[in-house]
């Protein structure tokens, strides 16, 4: 905390005067994160009607959100939730579990118009598709060989393949 609130320009005292606590502080950093995700992925992707379109925009901005190099509140939220009391916990699930739903939903439409029955459920798809991009934090490096936007072009190629059996490019 003596690092955060000289890196702020306060006296520890007054960064607890101002966040309350550490926990209040890891769930402000999470919930910047989530606000961070509504804008740079789900805000982005809202005037999109064409399902397809859509989950690919969603698939590319998660990524590019996931892969910035001055993102790491995204780390946080992925690895000290546990670290959260129950009921800061609890909004910051909330808000995590809008987010799976709105890719169940969107999952299930892209299947639904591709007229055939769903080889795995919307669930299962969107938690595998999570856990493929969420994971590249850990691996991916924006100066190596891969650049974000083939990065982006082939999960999404990959998840569409394996969502709807095909070689439909999505």
């Amino acid at each position: 905390m003596q690092d955060i609130a000289e890196a702020v320009g306060l006296t520890k005292p007054g960064l607890y005067h101002h966040i309350g606590s550490k926990d209040r502080l890891l769930f402000e950093i999470m919930n910047h994160g989530m606000n961070i995700l509504q804008e740079a992925v789900l805000d982005r992707v809202a005037p999109i009607h064409d399902p397809r379109e859509k989950l690919r925009q969603t698939i590319a901005g998660h990524i590019h959100l996931i892969v910035r190099a001055r993102d790491r509140e995204t780390t946080v939220i992925l690895h000290e939730n546990r670290s959260l009391p129950e009921p800061l916990r609890e909004k910051i699930n909330a808000r995590k579990k809008e987010y799976i739903r709105f890719l169940e939903d969107l999952i299930a439409r892209v299947q639904q118009e591709a007229g055939r029955e769903p080889l795995v459920s919307p669930k299962l798809a969107a938690f595998a598709l999570l856990g493929m991009i969420n994971w590249l934090y850990q691996w991916y490096q924006a100066e190596g060989p891969i650049p974000e936007e083939h990065l982006a072009e082939a999960y999404s190629d990959f998840f569409f393949r394996g969502l709807l059996g095909s070689q439909d490019e999505g």
